[in-house]
């Protein structure tokens, strides 16, 4: 009798199903703190990771390669990160009907698998490709299940502009935080082949890892969380630190508009509820609709107020575009103070201009 390939049940003895975790959320909302908790606790990033650095010196936890797919799509959508508008969600959906990016996406999945059966895939630039990266799994035989992070806006719109020198203002900062998280909710409702979704408090998480965890590996049934060691418990009380809160402020320290503060507050005390055992109800998603739509009025109310702005920035862009591209054909004596300049002797500067290719003739006027 022919002798079957064993490679994978050997790998996983316990005949645990494949699920792929995509921790959701917008950037410093604590997406990196479950990654890193659940990764502690047996669940597999897949390598290699993002480096840490002093943004976030415990560690991203996110595949390196994820990263840089989503950055590669972002940048041919024309989408930032952190991108506010609302129309931005079609540009980047187009990619994510795209059948060869699905299947870029489930091939890279595939083998991972074979490290273990129950992935965690986080990125904060996640939430614009959910829907290609939920049928990638369901193709891989893989349960796509969801965890989205909620922290206060004005603590992720504060860390934002500590760690990342963000120039665009708290409303920006603000109003995309709106937007992702909006979309988010809306992205990660339930559908066909998954496995359901959790959100998680940021300081829930940090004030008791242990019953939040716990609590998450239920709802979604990951194996790997409901039957971790002892030993895996321990690596992840030394992992977190209660301090990695490091910026703590209100909405009313940005001083945001009051439209865009209201709706902001709005989106925060519907988040909460969804943390809270029953309150992701289909009365809870009507909700959501309404505060997606009132967002999308207050948006082109506030494109269509500053198109002025706009065209003004776009003026200047073009400007600088263009003293860029004439800054080479700047001779290199412009660019050296003319008292400097009188220093050097003739015979020195016939040679520099000659080797610019810029000799003069015999009326003094450079060819």
């Amino acid at each position: 009798m022919t002798e079957q390939p064993r490679a994978i049940d050997e790998m996983n003895p316990d005949g645990v199903s494949r699920k792929v975790l995509f921790v959701a959320g917008a950037g410093r909302s604590g997406t990196s703190t479950l990654a890193g908790i659940v990764s502690r606790l047996g669940m597999h990033v897949p390598l290699p990771e993002v480096p840490p650095d002093d943004s976030n010196p415990r560690g991203f936890s996110e595949p390196q390669w994820v990263v840089d797919v989503h950055d590669e799509w972002l940048a041919e959508s024309l989408v930032q990160v952190s991108d506010a508008r609302p129309g931005a969600w079609f540009d980047t959906g187009r990619i994510c009907s795209r059948e060869p990016a699905r299947i870029r996406v489930s091939e890279w999945l595939e083998p991972h698998f074979a490290e273990h059966p129950e992935l965690v895939v986080k990125d904060p630039r996640l939430s614009w490709f959910l829907g290609l990266w939920r049928v990638a799994a369901i193709r891989t035989g893989a349960t796509p299940v969801f965890a989205t992070m909620l922290r206060p806006p004005a603590e992720v719109v504060g860390s934002k502009q500590k760690y990342y020198a963000n120039k665009l203002g708290s409303a920006h900062l603000a109003a995309s935080w709106v937007n992702m998280l909006l979309h988010t909710e809306r992205a990660t409702r339930p559908a066909e082949g998954d496995g359901g979704r959790v959100f998680v408090r940021y300081e829930d998480l940090l004030t008791d890892w242990v019953r939040t965890t716990t609590a998450l590996g239920h709802a979604l049934d990951l194996q790997t969380i409901i039957h971790t060691r002892s030993d895996q418990i321990r690596e992840v009380h030394r992992f977190i630190d209660p301090t990695l809160r490091r910026v703590t402020s209100t909405l009313d320290d940005l001083g945001l508009p009051r439209r865009l503060h209201d709706l902001t507050a709005a989106t925060w005390d519907e988040l909460n509820k969804l943390a809270d055992e029953g309150g992701d109800t289909a009365a809870s998603h009507a909700t959501f609709d309404q505060l997606r739509d009132e967002y999308v009025d207050l948006y082109d109310e506030a494109a269509a107020i500053s198109r002025s702005s706009a065209v003004h920035a776009r003026l200047q862009g073009r400007r600088q575009a263009l003293a860029e591209a004439e800054a080479p054909s700047r001779s290199l004596a412009d660019r050296v103070p003319h008292d400097v300049r009188a220093a050097i002797p003739p015979s020195v500067r016939r040679g520099v201009r000659k080797a610019l290719g810029r000799e003069r003739d015999a009326a003094g006027t450079e060819q």
